[in-house]
């Protein structure tokens, strides 16, 4: 039997975490060893893996907190079971089963067009497994409505708490922003200019900062991947060559909406088309004046953890990927109640 390594990390850690409360726990100054009389602490320990820990008591918490669940559906069901006189099974049956309407030919063709762009293949093909898919759906949902109903029936109350948010601290000084620098969320985003990802998620980051326009402030991060990614490097150093010149943006949006061309003629072309002074921003392109910043952003990005691109911290709160909007609002709507400070230095 293979067990996967997350699971494997996410139980070491719990068996960490259960240790630690056993004995008292360690304070963030705590000695957890020493050389030759010379402690090293928890501090020196954590912080340089805290993205990474945060990662893995969150895993801890959602596994915790599924089984949880599960438990309280079970107990749910048997008591109002035996209040039936009838088994979990047969009450399941009468409340969920019988009670789910058959997937009609309507919804199968709605489906189908909704999808068609990702199915290829005609109706018919797919038509058996889309009902298949809608039904398993329905009888979910139907599902899941009882529970509901039960919970609100009956005095359950969930004493299991999430861990702490963790919040990078992440400067912002020296970056191209967008929106008003006292806004109460900072949206960082680090992207790799000929990323698919990164630029299948712009027209979603122009949605949010329309939606919060006021309220949120962006902060863009360069972090290309040289190994899946060659040229993209050369993007991002040109565009802080705009930059200089006041168009780092529309230099920006140029690179995302064009090809994954950084060669010289089209960096040159996206500068004349800007109106930019072609003899400074080739000084500037061909000299590589921006090459430390780039690769410093590069740096940064992987020490808190992001992997991949485009990766976002929203008030210093990870978010990895070309994410729907969805999350970005789930995230950002919290930060506004909280009524939270903008999270960056």
């Amino acid at each position: 039997m293979r067990v996967s390594v997350t699971l494997v990390a996410v139980l070491a850690a719990a068996i960490g975490l259960d240790a630690a409360a056993q004995n008292g726990g360690q304070g963030m100054g705590a000695a957890l060893a020493t050389v030759n009389g010379k402690p090293i602490t928890s501090a020196e320990v954590e912080k340089p893996i805290a993205s990474d820990l945060a990662k893995l008591e969150a895993q801890i918490y959602e596994l915790k907190k599924a089984k949880l669940n599960a438990l309280i559906e079970e107990q749910l069901l048997a008591q109002e079971a035996a209040k039936r006189g009838i088994t979990s099974t047969a009450l399941l049956e009468a409340e969920v089963t019988s009670k789910q309407s058959p997937v009609s030919d309507e919804e199968v063709a709605v489906f189908y067009g909704a999808n068609q762009a990702k199915l290829q293949k005609d109706l018919n093909t797919w038509r058996d497994q889309i009902r298949s898919f809608l039904s398993a759906q329905k009888a979910t949902e139907r599902r899941q409505a009882f529970i509901d109903q039960l919970r609100a029936k009956h005095n359950v109350k969930v004493l299991l708490t999430a861990p702490p948010v963790y919040r990078a601290e992440i400067p912002t000084a020296g970056a191209f922003t967008k929106g008003p620098a006292d806004a109460p969320v900072t949206l960082m985003e680090f992207s790799d200019f000929h990323c698919p990802f990164c630029k299948r998620v712009q027209p979603t980051i122009t949605q949010v900062l329309a939606k919060y326009n006021g309220k949120i402030r962006l902060v863009y991060k360069d972090m290309p991947i040289d190994s899946l990614h060659p040229q993209a490097r050369a993007a991002a150093e040109s565009a802080r060559c705009a930059g200089e010149q006041g168009k780092f943006w529309e230099f920006h949006d140029k690179v995302y909406t064009g090809e994954s061309d950084a060669t010289a003629p089209t960096m040159r072309r996206y500068a004349q088309e800007l109106g930019l002074d072609a003899a400074k921003f080739e000084a500037c392109r061909s000299t590589r004046k921006y090459q430390p910043q780039v690769q410093a952003d590069s740096v940064e990005g992987a020490r808190l953890g992001v992997t991949g691109t485009p990766g976002f911290f929203i008030n210093g709160r990870f978010l990895s990927g070309a994410v729907p909007l969805e999350s970005f609002i789930k995230i950002i709507d919290e930060e506004l109640e909280a009524g939270r400070g903008n999270g960056a230095s």
